[in-house]
């Protein structure tokens, strides 16, 4: 037995971090995936219906999504705050925490259901049908009512992903994608004798089905051994303001960092249509296929986090560097996967989702720029997750707005639209190439910047931890 051990490649704790980090985040991607195909279920259905009420649908998802993300954001302080609690062993305190984290979800819901419909708002002055202005409207009422359990689900989320409990975030996430797609079809269409609501159908589902799917994670928690030793309702607990307040100076940075990112790209949309429908179409087309990619490195990133947040909470700092730049390391390797397989089925995933030849050239065209910054976009995720593992979440926040707003949107703006004032604007506009262009321009800048600052972080805390023994 003592040949055997002395025999094993030195490799092995890389292949051993490589296994525990997939078997913590393949749940995940699956549940990440599922939500995804909420919002694909409802423009598809929609779709069926009628021309307005797809726009409807489309209006209202697009702020909702912001929203959505920018909260996603602000909560994923539960995560940081939990697996470091966990890597302590300071089990008592996890229950308290997650007590704060869904006082903390309550008000954050609350203030993004408040936005949603405010920005209800915006309908009235972007040039709109009256019909569709108001369908739009009362769509985005309605699904800001599931906002405040989306933020509870998403700190429970937080909680138990960071205790190693992953399972429940996949199956309930399926459930909750079945749910919509059932409920769906029977409001939508209005079968079974339940009225023809449309659009509006679409956000009942989606509201009731957050809620659905954060009952469904209390009762998990509730019946399952595995929470026993963290197990949060044990009690009653009011808000302890300065607990909530020192999880949203966490959670705010990384919730700015998700709207700069998502508002970018939708800023790009924009302006992408004014150049006709197949520059819209093409872009339109190439940014949901990266988005269902970009769930994979996502997915990691979130599992690096926890693993670098529970060795840090154990006060390993040199297992957290391991642990970050092995995290790391695989969302690098499927970025040159998924570079290369877009690079060579460019032409086959465009004709997926459409048969106009036109369409297809440019979504090509497109791809191969998608393909450029996989490896970018791959690695900016990875290390901005693994640095908000070690509680660092400002400087990411700071690399990446100016990433975004400072090189990808001024970069694309200036090579799509070729304004004549600028001295060194193309001679015609790029259109929906060049702003890919600046996209591929930012995203390298944020990877570039991230993973040094990870690496003279994490190198950091290293050393302060030796100094400290």
């Amino acid at each position: 037995m003592t040949s055997t051990v002395s025999a094993a490649p030195a490799s092995s704790p890389v292949r051993t971090e490589i296994a525990t980090l997939w078997r913590l985040s393949w749940p995940m991607l699956v549940g990440q995936l599922a939500t995804v195909g909420m919002g694909v279920a409802d423009v598809a259905m929609t779709g069926h219906v009628s021309a307005a009420e797809l726009a409807a649908v489309s209006l209202g998802t697009s702020v909702w999504s912001i929203i959505l993300v920018t909260v996603m954001g602000v909560m994923m302080a539960v995560n940081s705050v939990v697996a470091h609690e966990m890597g302590a062993g300071r089990f008592d305190k996890i229950s308290h925490s997650v007590r704060e984290s869904l006082w903390m979800g309550a008000i954050v819901g609350i203030v993004g259901c408040l936005a949603a419909n405010a920005c209800t708002r915006l309908f009235d002055h972007i040039g709109l049908e009256a019909a569709v202005a108001e369908r739009a409207k009362i769509f985005l009422h309605i699904i800001s009512l599931g906002m405040p359990a989306f933020a509870c689900y998403r700190a429970l989320y937080g909680y138990t992903t960071s205790i190693n409990q992953t399972k429940p975030i996949m199956v309930i996430a399926i459930c909750g994608l079945l749910y919509n797609i059932a409920l769906n079809w029977m409001l939508v269409f209005g079968k079974f004798g339940l009225p023809k609501l449309g659009a509006l159908g679409c956000a009942v589902s989606t509201a009731s089905g957050v809620w659905l799917m954060l009952a469904a994670m209390v009762i998990w928690i509730k019946i399952s051994s595995a929470y026993r030793m963290t197990y949060p309702f044990t009690r009653w607990e009011g808000p302890n303001w300065r607990e909530i307040g020192s999880m949203l100076r966490l959670g705010l940075p990384i919730g700015v960092t998700h709207f700069a990112e998502v508002s970018a790209f939708g800023i790009v949309s924009l302006l992408v249509a004014r150049f006709g429908v197949v520059q819209v179409s093409a872009h339109q087309i190439a940014l949901n296929f990266v988005s269902l990619v970009f769930m994979v490195p996502l997915s990691f990133g979130i599992g690096a986090l926890t693993r670098v947040g529970q060795a840090m909470g154990e006060g390993n700092a040199v297992r957290a560097r391991f642990v970050a730049w092995t995290g790391t390391g695989m969302c690098i390797a499927f970025g040159v996967l998924s570079a290369i397989f877009i690079a060579l089925f460019r032409w086959q995933i465009a004709a997926m989702y459409t048969s106009d030849a036109a369409v297809q050239a440019t979504c090509a065209m497109l791809l191969l720029f998608a393909a450029l910054f996989q490896l970018s976009d791959s690695t900016q995720v990875a290390a901005a997750s693994a640095m908000r593992g070690y509680q660092v979440t400002r400087s990411p926040m700071v690399i990446q707005m100016i990433a975004f707003w400072g090189v990808a949107l001024p970069v694309g703006w200036i090579l799509g639209l070729a304004p004549s004032w600028f001295p060194w604007s193309p001679a015609q506009p790029m259109q929906a190439t060049g702003f890919w262009i600046g996209l591929v321009l930012g995203l390298t800048v944020a990877a570039v910047l991230l993973a040094w600052s990870l690496n003279k972080l994490s190198a950091l805390r290293v050393r302060a931890a030796d100094v400290s023994a």
